[in-house]
């Protein structure tokens, strides 16, 4: 008898486990999911709005795009009577992209705190995105340059979920970030698979 009950008792503690697992994995399903409208902005600049543009108008997904997006917009939207329920701010810096529009990474990092201070204010669910994997945060305009990890920490830190390209996170940046804040995390591996994370995110 007694070694029967021996026998059970990992087993036991097996489906106890896997139970808990199954329930944290669903509660992280919960919470990474947004409504809309969305707002989807940058915070450095970057290419990478603009895939998820694509992405998101192929869905149908009901969203503005404005890289330089500021706190008075979202009051405004409010002021509308149709205030957004997400934004998505894409992190990564580009020198380039700041340059054409004629702002610095300072300016870059006052707007979206501005802006993030605003959006929970009122309640808008943040999500932070970096989607242009690590050809990204290795570039730079001269060595040491840290612009685009200034974005991820402006944004990432204190959104309330992430959706980012895995080869991204291959140094466990995102990953570091999800467990010490316990901010979800989505990672996708293939820029083809975004739609499919905008699908479940928006249930579309």
């Amino acid at each position: 008898m007694k070694t029967l009950i021996m026998r059970r008792v990992p087993r036991l503690l097996i489906l106890v486990f896997l139970s808990s697992l199954f329930s944290f994995a669903a509660n992280q399903a919960v919470a990474q999911t947004a409504s809309e409208p969305v707002l989807l902005t940058s915070c450095g600049q970057s290419p990478g709005p603009v895939r998820l543009k694509i992405f998101l108008q192929k869905l149908n997904v009901n969203f503005d795009y404005n890289l330089q997006a500021k706190a008075d917009d979202l009051i405004s939207k409010k002021k509308e009577g149709k205030p957004y329920k997400s934004i998505i701010i894409v992190t990564g810096a580009s020198l380039k992209g700041m340059g054409a529009a004629g702002v610095s990474m300072d300016d870059e990092l006052s707007r979206t705190k501005a802006l993030i201070a605003e959006a929970k204010k009122q309640g808008i669910k943040i999500i932070g995105s970096h989607i242009e994997g690590m050809a990204r945060r290795s570039q730079g305009a001269t060595a040491g340059d840290n612009t685009d990890e200034m974005s991820i920490d402006a944004v990432c830190n204190v959104c309330d979920f992430m959706i980012v390209k895995k080869e991204g996170d291959s140094d466990g940046r995102f990953t570091t970030i999800s467990k010490g804040k316990n901010i979800p995390l989505i990672l996708f591996e293939l820029n083809t698979e975004i739609s499919d994370v905008l699908k479940k995110v928006y249930n579309k």
